[in-house]
């Protein structure tokens, strides 16, 4: 790619209240207080900056992926000879008023620095040109507040009594292995000569105006693919550290799973009992993780039809199914992916139970298409052939299977829809911004994770559909890594099968009484 996509200037509200898109300046000179701060008398803030203990970081503390982060740089910077490289963390984004959303670094940036909490808004990773051959690491980040001014106590969005505590420079350094600089120094790297610059852009605005602003500004020589899709593309394939990272996340999903079953009773009393399956599970994904690694789908009955249901404000009635579509996020960004539907009574109705076979024979089909050298679209196709084969016996497609699959015609979408899987990593649909021919027209390889997630979405509207079958929704979905010779289902704590489910959930409310 040649010049990099830089949308139009994000407006920055003025002060004192300066919400939103940080503004272009940087500076550490005035603290960012609220409207209705108390003022600070002349003797408090002298009393305020004394009498404090050091209590530096451990010295042996450092970012879990640190042995791996050196050559992911690495591995980019090869891909750009001679160019800057600009990754942004983001920004913080506002909530209401003056409260913020939860942060969460850009998947690219933490994959480079390994750096993943909240406290990472704002900051810029520079890979620097030394040469047509290397780059430097260089992180421009918010270091610790002193304690000499009144950021410390006085700023609501950074100030350490706020918000915690940052490392300071030297800290960070130690942390990552990066070259660390006050973010103030990031604008003054933009000064004088330049060399050909590439950007993250759309991640933070006021990096994208800055950057804007520099109308000499040298661009990035052309390439077959951008910064962010080559970033995509090389965490197609993750090695066993992330591997590692993604088990546990399925492992405490499991774990979420059987809390949320164990809830049932007490759901099926609530007004809305959705809500209170999804902050059963969250409380699992928080308290082992960093949280859900997007927002959970608690969807009953016909609320199942909709693909990504997170209003999750309605009731669960006896009788119906549960379609629970969530997972945890660790601390170190890599989530699961799993849904499971349950009946709610503890057993399938006759139909229901159809319903569900149809769905776990196409993800059965699924995943046998997994191994080395596979199409990626290989298991979707096999999946939707059991699902069109389904529909067709059911009399619901009313022409052959083979009609019904060529992309010409493609009726059977009206009741499945969707792709059935996807790549899992960092984002929940990970690397997806790599080229096609590279993800989704390419070939599976040993240490990719991805999802095989089935389903059928019966509109509870939908008059092509005989009356008993309105109203169901049903999605099998399971994560899964490529090894050498198939696929791993990393999910397998799971039931997946109608039986199954019914055994363990009379298991888990049993043991709950």
């Amino acid at each position: 790619m040649g010049e990099p996509h830089i949308p139009a200037p994000t407006p920055v509200p003025p002060s004192p209240e300066p919400r939103g898109a940080m503004p272009v300046s940087r500076s550490f000179s005035a603290p960012r207080t609220g409207s209705h701060d108390l003022p600070v008398s002349p003797a408090l803030d002298a009393f305020m900056g004394s009498g404090w203990a050091k209590s530096p970081l451990p010295e042996d503390l450092r970012v879990p992926s640190i042995g791996a982060t050196p050559a992911r740089r690495a591995r980019l910077a090869a891909r750009f000879p001679g160019e800057r490289l600009i990754i942004p963390a983001g920004a913080l984004a506002v909530r209401s008023n003056d409260t913020d959303h939860r942060f969460r670094p850009h998947t690219g940036y933490a994959w480079l620095t390994g750096l993943t909490g909240e406290d990472q808004a704002g900051h810029v990773l520079v890979l620097e040109p030394d040469g047509d051959e290397r780059h430097e690491a260089v992180l421009y980040l918010r270091p610790r507040s002193p304690r000499t001014g009144q950021e410390f106590y006085r700023d609501r969005r950074y100030g350490e009594f706020w918000v915690g505590r940052r490392p300071d420079l030297a800290e960070a350094a130690r942390l990552t292995g990066i070259r660390c600089e006050h973010l103030d120094a990031w604008e003054k790297l933009l000064t004088g000569p330049q060399p050909p610059v590439r950007v993250l852009s759309g991640v933070d605005p006021s990096v994208d105006e800055l950057l804007r602003s520099c109308r000499a500004f040298p661009l990035g020589r052309s390439a077959p693919a951008g910064l962010e899709a080559v970033l995509s593309e090389l965490r197609l394939v993750k090695d066993p550290w992330e591997t590692g990272q993604l088990q546990q996340a399925v492992d405490a999903t499991a774990v979420g799973f059987e809390d949320v079953v164990r809830s049932l009773p007490q759901a099926l009393r609530h007004p809305r009992g959705e809500r209170w399956i999804e902050g059963v599970f969250d409380l699992r994904a928080r308290s082992e993780g960093n949280g859900p690694g997007y927002s959970t789908i608690a969807a009953a009955g016909a609320h199942a039809c909709v693909l990504h249901w997170t209003r999750n404000d309605g009731p669960l009635e006896d009788g119906q199914l549960l379609l629970l579509d969530a997972g945890v996020e660790t601390d170190s960004l890599y989530t699961a992916d799993i849904t499971r539907t349950l009946p709610l009574s503890g057993r399938f109705s006759p139909v229901q139970r159809t319903v569900y076979e149809l769905v776990l024979a196409a993800q059965d089909a699924g995943i046998a298409a997994l191994r080395p050298g596979a199409r990626f679209r290989d298991f979707h196709l096999a999946a939707m052939r059991v699902i069109a084969e389904g529909l067709h016996e059911w009399g619901v497609l009313r022409m052959s299977v083979d009609e019904a699959l060529d992309p010409d015609n493609g009726f059977y979408r009206r009741y499945t829809l969707c792709s059935s899987g996807h790549m899992l990593g960092m984002d929940v649909h990970d690397c997806a911004q790599a080229r096609a021919e590279a993800y989704l027209d390419g070939r599976l390889e040993p240490g990719q994770v991805l999802t095989v997630e089935p389903g059928l979405y019966l509109q509870p509207d939908d008059e092509t559909l005989p009356r008993s079958l309105r109203g169901i929704g049903v999605r099998i979905e399971d994560d899964l890594v490529i090894t050498d010779d198939g696929a791993r289902l990393m999910s397998s704590a799971l039931p997946r099968t109608a039986d199954g489910i019914e055994e363990w959930m009379a298991t888990l409310l049993e043991s709950r009484s």
